[in-house]
C-alpha cells in the first residue's frame, strides 16, 4: 500500500524533506538551540537554585521552604516522568512555555510569606506548581540537550549548557551578597528586593522560551537534521512511559538519579545554611555555582576527547567521578565531625581567613561534584539512543526519580534527622551509584556513534503496521512523494 505524508506542517512534523543549509551563525542549529536553552536554565531554575542557596528560601526559619519544596519534588516527581510523554505531545516550545510561568510565582510567594509568615499556604502551592512546570521544563531540556547535539560532542553540549545554567545561579548568587552585603552578620530572612530581583530575572527567561523552533527545523552542521519526525498520540506515550519502569537501562539509573539531587538539602540547609553569615551564604553561592562550571566543562571534554573508544570514556569518566566524590564526602564527614549537634557556636565570615578557608573549599568541592554528577548521567542517557522521543522519556524518568528523592530529602530535614545521619545517606547513595553508572556504560553504550534512527520501513511501523516516521534517504522507497510500503 501507499501511504501519503501530511502536508500540513506544525511543530514535530516536517513536509519537507530536504536538508537545510548549515552555517555558522543560524537559529536552527543545534548549537543554537542548546545555548537558548541554556538561557532559559539561567533565567529560572538558575535563579531558583541562587534562591534555596541560600537555606530555607532566604528564610530564617526553614519551615517554610522545606514544605514547600517537599510539594514541589513530590509533583515534580510525577510530573518528571510524564514530562517527557508531554513534551513528545506538544513540542518544545509550548511545553518550555508552560514550565516557565511557574517559576516567577514561586518567589512571589516567598516574597508575601515575608510580610505574611504566620501561613505558609501560598508557598506550599507555588512550590506545587512549581513541580508541575518543572517537569515540563526539564524534560524539554532533556530531549534537546541529549537529541539535538551530534553523538560525538554531546559531552561538550552538556558542559556548555551546564555554564550557562551554572552562571544563572552565581549571578544569582550575587544578588543577596549585593543587596544584603551591609547586614553583615545578622541573622536575617532576605530582603523584599532580592525577591523582586529574582522574579524579574525569572520573567526575562519566560519570554525567551517563545523563541524555540520545531525539533523538524534543526539541522547539524553536516546537513541532516538533528532528529526524525514521529508522530506519537497520548496512547502511545502512556503506553511508552509504563514501559521505563521495566526497561533495563532505566532500574540501572534508579539509584543514581535519586541521590542526584537528595544531598541538596543538606548542602544548601546544614553546611551554607547553618555555618555562615547571611552576606556570605551568598558569595559561597556565587563560588558553589562557578565551580559547576569547572566540573561540567573538566568532564565534558573528557568524554567526548579522552580516548578513541566512547565506551571506555565513559567508564573512565565514572572511575574519575568516583575518586573525587569519595574524597570530597570524606572531607564533609571531617567537618560534620565538628557539630554533630548541628549547633555551630559562631557564624563564619569571609572575612574570617583561615578560619573561612576549610568550609568554604568543601562547599565549592561539593558544587563541582554536583555538576560532575549530573553531567555524566546526562551523557550515559544521551549515549543510549539517538531517538529524540525516547529521550524525551529518558530525560523525562530521570528528573522524575531525581525529584522524588528531592522530596524525600527535604521531609528528612523537615523532621530534624541527625546531621550525621543525613551526611551517611548522601555518601552512601553515590557511592552505590558508581558500579551502577560503570555497568549501564558496560552493557549498553557502543563505541561508535552510530544513528539510531529508523534505518528500515519495518521501524517505522506501528503496532498496526502505519508508518510512524520519517525514513533516513538512503533508506526511503520514494515515488511522486510517497512511501511505499
Amino acid at each position: 500500500m501507499m501511504i501519503q505524508p501530511p502536508q500540513v506542517e506544525a511543530e514535530g512534523q516536517s513536509s519537507s524533506l530536504a536538508p537545510a543549509k548549515p552555517g555558522l551563525l543560524r537559529c536552527n542549529s543545534p548549537l543554537a538551540q542548546v545555548c537558548l536553552i541554556g538561557l532559559v536554565c539561567f533565567c529560572l531554575p538558575g535563579m531558583y537554585n541562587a534562591l534555596n542557596g541560600l537555606g530555607g528560601g532566604g528564610q530564617v526559619d526553614h519551615t517554610a521552604a522545606d514544605n514547600a519544596n517537599t510539594a514541589l519534588y513530590s509533583c515534580f516527581a510525577v510530573f518528571g516522568v510524564l514530562g517527557g510523554a508531554i513534551h513528545n505531545l506538544l513540542g518544545p516550545r509550548t511545553t518550555l512555555f508552560l514550565g516557565s510561568l511557574t517559576y516567577p510565582l514561586y518567589v512571589a510567594a516567598f516574597l508575601n510569606y515575608n510580610h505574611r509568615p504566620e501561613s505558609q499556604v501560598f508557598p506550599v502551592i507555588a512550590g506545587a506548581l512549581l513541580g508541575v512546570g518543572a517537569g515540563f521544563l526539564w524534560a524539554a531540556q532533556g530531549s534537546i540537550m541529549t537529541s539535538y547535539p551530534p553523538p560525538n560532542r554531546r559531552g561538550t553540549y552538556i558542559s556548555l549548557f551546564w555554564c550557562l545554567f551554572s552562571l544563572g545561579s552565581v549571578l544569582g548568587g550575587l544578588l543577596p551578597l549585593s543587596l544584603n552585603y551591609r547586614r553583615g552578620s545578622e541573622v536575617a530572612s532576605v530582603n523584599d528586593g532580592t525577591y523582586i530581583a529574582f522574579m524579574a530575572m525569572m520573567l526575562v527567561g519566560v519570554a525567551l522560551t517563545l523563541l524555540f523552533l520545531p525539533p523538524h527545523k534543526i539541522v547539524r552542521d553536516d546537513g541532516n537534521r538533528a532528529t526524525g519526525v514521529a508522530y506519537s498520540s497520548a496512547a502511545t506515550e502512556a503506553g511508552e512511559v509504563l514501559r521505563l519502569f521495566a526497561d533495563w537501562k532505566m532500574l540501572l539509573v534508579l539509584v543514581p538519579a535519586w541521590g542526584s539531587n537528595f544531598f541538596y538539602t543538606y548542602q544548601f540547609n546544614n553546611v551554607n545554611g547553618l555555618l555562615f553569615t547571611l552576606r556570605t551564604k551568598g558569595l559561597n553561592n556565587v563560588v558553589y555555582w562557578g565551580a559547576q562550571m569547572l566540573g561540567s566543562v573538566g568532564l565534558g571534554y573528557l568524554l567526548d576527547f579522552g580516548f578513541a573508544s566512547r565506551r571506555k570514556r565513559g567508564l573512565v569518566g565514572v572511575a574519575v567521578f568516583a575518586v573525587l566524590g569519595t574524597a570530597i564526602w570524606g572531607g564533609g564527614f571531617a567537618n560534620q565531625l565538628r557539630y554533630t549537634d548541628g549547633k555551630w557556636p559562631d557564624l563564619i565570615d569571609f572575612k574570617d581567613g583561615r578560619r573561612y578557608a576549610g568550609p568554604f573549599l568543601l562547599y565549592c568541592s561539593y558544587g563541582l561534584l554536583d555538576a560532575m554528577f549530573q553531567s555524566l548521567i546526562y551523557w550515559i542517557i544521551g549515549a543510549l539512543t539517538n531517538d529524540s522521543q525516547v529521550l524525551s522519556r529518558y530525560a523525562g524518568f530521570y528528573k522524575g526519580v531525581q525529584s522524588a528523592g528531592a522530596a524525600v530529602s527535604w521531609q528528612v530535614d523537615f523532621h530534624k534527622t541527625p546531621l550525621m545521619t543525613q551526611l551517611i545517606l548522601n555518601w552512601g547513595l553515590i557511592t552505590v551509584s558508581y558500579p551502577l553508572l560503570a555497568l549501564l556504560v558496560f552493557l549498553a553504550v557502543k563505541d561508535d556513534d552510530e544513528d539510531s534512527s529508523a534505518s528500515s520501513i519495518e521501524d517505522c511501523k506501528d503496532n498496526e503496521g502505519v508508518v510512524s516516521c520519517w525514513l533516513r534517504p538512503e533508506d526511503r522507497l520514494t515515488r511522486e512523494n510517497q512511501v511505499v510500503v
